[in-house]
């Protein structure tokens, strides 16, 4: 049952506020005094054991000093606190409205009474605080160090500093303001011409920062200001802050899963971005950038560096991973591949999943380590930036459109719409790419003859360039068998970026996809002559020659063996290769593991009534049965939480979601089901939900957008994608003189 504030005109309670509420007290003397300053008559006849039993006053009526946060997760009142904030006039502005709490009107003299006691109550806490803080300081001014004047003078200079720091990385500044001098200097000299920091700096001193304009006189000529080493150092302590504020949070929830990117390029060479995925304290789903980790060497050496960064630079237990998912295209993927496995390997439960940001074909195409595939990837996502650099171009691309589907409307529709969006992320990317077809190439055509010079070189030749990738018979053949081979798999993907219910029937039919997938491999060489006739239709609608490839038919007359033809050559290095791919791969990431892990969602209240609660959770709850604070009741508490919702009052509605369900108040009551809970919404493969979404990745895309790369700085942008974390000021100074105690002697 959620509480509600007993203070008249005060609505909060305890399921949509993190506020704490707080008893009313059993002393006889001090529940008086409650319920007087509560002004509300009802009340005055109730007991104080009735008081403390069934009401609450909510922490917004007491001053801040008497409330104490003795931990994290808990909030108490000083023996001595008085609720004094209230709000008895609200009301007054609509005198038809109906109030449950009714304010109690005072005469004069019960006011003036009320007024002396508050005077005598804030006189006795007032004496009492002095001598506790007196007590306290006698009791700590031995361990408290005096610090000197400089001493005093360097921690108020390295606050201004930080402040400037987080400053520039927040708004995204660049250290220097000159980006074409910035690319001729090396990262050191970099760091020595930092205009922006200077120019900041100057800035504080301009508008008043009595402190700094002193420092800055008093230093000698020839002293540097601020020197490069001192500025990294201070940029350095400042990312350091960011990023622990974030894993405490982690290492207090324990269990968290590792979440990749594609490679970041930056002037010291690429970096692969590395996110963490969480469940708060709050219950609430994060996934957060934590560091761009350096991608030097092989495979086995970027697994070990991760790994290391994980355990001894972050202090978290790879034990306590339970998902891994990697982006990555080409040569970075099939790289990933061999790194995430590395990782599983060592640590079973660290599962290999599909992100919940990346379409499961589009996921399975860019793992491909197929020539054509990944060319077909590179042209399409190419095709997709091309028109999304200006509305004039998208425009050109919907004439294409309207002069090819005369006469049939609905499609034409169905393409500019489609064609509008990020086609290319979509789970029907090959469906809508192999329609696109025909108006892509005769918008390519037409915008590279710039009849009428309507578009500038460097369009002309992107578009020259496009076409004839789209122009050769391989790329089509290509693109055909992937949308025929992927089609087995769409609407599976779909499903596992669709709701919990929809994840949940997805897990339960992955039996019925791998037997199409097998039955296509039997009969490979029936699907691949329908799929190369569409192939060679769709080529000759466009004019296309249909051949093999000519780096092939080169190697051919190197080793002069006997002429092969098209559709055989198609089947024997496309077809079978991706069918082999395709159903491989869906077997190692849906592992027995995940399966069971997906197939625990049946603990979502939606789920389970969707199954008229005939769920057997118990058969696959097994995988995380270490991982819960009482394994052994584990049975019961099954049965417990089925009951409750199966005869749960008919207004409750069922919660669709993870989140929604570790929000319930409830939850709190089954704290097996409540870690098993937070545990799978950890699983990179589903979506994010709740106030935090997709954020990180968003906000590094948006920086690698607005920031060149002989601007960008790793340790600036940890600070620009994590603006939205607190920061410690104190702490950072703290931090900087712990680290760097000789820097702090020799100032």
């Amino acid at each position: 049952m959620p509480n509600f504030c007993a203070a008249p005109n005060c609505t909060r309670k305890s399921t949509q506020s993190d506020l704490a509420f707080f008893r009313f007290p059993r002393d006889p003397q001090r529940c008086r005094l409650w319920v007087e300053n509560c002004r509300r008559a009802d009340l005055e006849e109730k007991t104080p054991d009735q008081l403390n039993k069934h009401y609450r006053l909510c922490a917004k009526h007491f001053e801040p000093a008497m409330i104490c946060k003795t931990s994290p997760y808990r909030t108490v009142l000083r023996d001595t606190a008085i609720p004094t904030i209230f709000d008895l006039t609200s009301h007054l502005g609509n005198p038809h409205s109906r109030h449950r709490k009714r304010i109690k009107v005072l005469t004069d003299e019960e006011v003036q009474k009320i007024k002396e006691r508050r005077l005598e109550s804030s006189i006795e806490q007032l004496l009492s605080n002095k001598d506790c803080d007196a007590q306290d300081d006698s009791e700590n001014a031995d361990d408290i160090p005096q610090l000197t004047p400089e001493q005093k003078d360097l921690r108020e200079f390295l606050r201004s500093s930080f402040e400037v720091m987080v400053l520039i990385g927040r708004q995204n500044f660049p250290f220097s303001c000159n980006a074409r001098e910035d690319e001729m200097r090396s990262e050191e000299e970099r760091f020595l011409t930092t205009g922006n920091f200077r120019a900041l700096i100057e800035n504080r001193i301009n508008a008043g920062d009595e402190f700094l304009r002193r420092r800055f006189e008093t230093a000698a000529v020839n002293e540097e200001y601020c020197s490069a080493v001192q500025q990294r150092q201070l940029l350095e302590v400042c990312e350091r802050c960011v990023r622990e504020e974030i894993l405490q949070q982690v290492r207090e929830c324990r269990f968290f899963s590792i979440v990749t990117g594609e490679l970041v390029e930056f002037p010291e060479g690429e970096h692969l971005p590395v996110f963490l995925r969480f469940v708060d304290q709050a219950n609430s789903l994060r996934e957060e950038f934590i560091e761009f980790l350096s991608f030097e060497g092989e495979e086995v050496a970027v697994a070990e560096r991760l790994e290391t960064q994980l355990t001894k630079g972050w202090g978290l237990s790879m034990e306590h991973c339970r998902g891994q998912a990697h982006a990555g295209s080409g040569i970075l993927g099939t790289k990933m591949k061999v790194i995430a496995a590395q990782l599983k390997e060592k640590y079973p439960m660290a599962v290999i999943t599909p992100t919940s940001t990346c379409a499961l074909n589009v996921h399975l195409a860019n793992g491909m380590p197929l020539t054509g595939v990944q060319d077909v990837m590179s042209v399409l996502k190419k095709t997709n930036a091309f028109f999304k650099a200006s509305p004039l171009l998208q425009s050109e691309l919907d004439n294409a459109i309207s002069i090819l589907c005369q006469g049939n409307i609905e499609k034409e529709s169905i393409l500019k719409e489609g064609s509008r969006s990020t086609w290319t992320d979509l789970h029907n990317v090959f469906e809508m790419a192999v329609e696109l077809m025909e108006p892509l190439l005769l918008c390519m055509d037409s915008i590279h003859d710039n009849e009428d010079l309507k578009w500038n070189d460097q369009i002309t030749s992107d578009a020259y360039a496009i076409s004839e990738a789209l122009a050769d018979f391989e790329f089509i053949v290509t693109l055909v068998i992937l949308k025929n081979a992927l089609s087995f798999t769409r609407a599976f993907g779909k499903n596992l970026q669709g709701e919990t219910i929809d994840v949940f029937f997805a897990a339960n039919s992955l039996t019925a996809v791998l037997h199409s997938l097998h039955e296509v491999s039997d009969n490979l060489e029936v699907y691949h002559e329908f799929w190369f006739e569409e192939a060679v239709s769709l080529a000759t609608a466009m004019e296309i020659p249909v051949r093999v490839p000519r780096l092939f038919l080169r190697k051919q007359q190197a080793v002069e063996t006997m002429e092969i033809q098209a559709e055989s050559f198609f089947k024997e290095y496309l077809t079978l290769p991706v069918m082999e791919y395709i159903t491989q791969e869906v077997k190692e990431i849906f592992s027995e593991n995940h399966l069971k892990a997906l197939k625990c969602l049946s603990l979502v209240p939606a789920v389970m009534g969707q199954m008229r609660f005939n769920t057997s959770e118990e058969t696959h709850a097994d995988i995380y049965r270490s991982d819960l604070p009482h394994p052994d009741t584990l049975p019961a508490e099954l049965h417990c939480w089925r009951i409750k919702w199966k005869h749960r009052g008919k207004e409750v509605s069922l919660p669709c979601t993870i989140h929604q369900t570790l929000q319930h108040s409830d939850v709190k009551f089954f704290p097996n089901v409540n870690a098993f809970l937070k545990i799978l919404a950890t699983l990179p493969v589903l979506k994010l939900d709740g106030s935090h979404g997709e954020t990180a990745q968003r906000r590094l895309q948006a920086y690698l957008m607005d920031t060149a790369v002989n601007q960008r700085c790793k340790n600036l942008a940890v600070l620009n994608i994590n603006y939205h974390i607190k920061t410690d000021l104190e702490e950072m100074v703290q931090c900087y003189l712990k680290t760097y105690p000789e820097e702090c002697e020799s100032d």
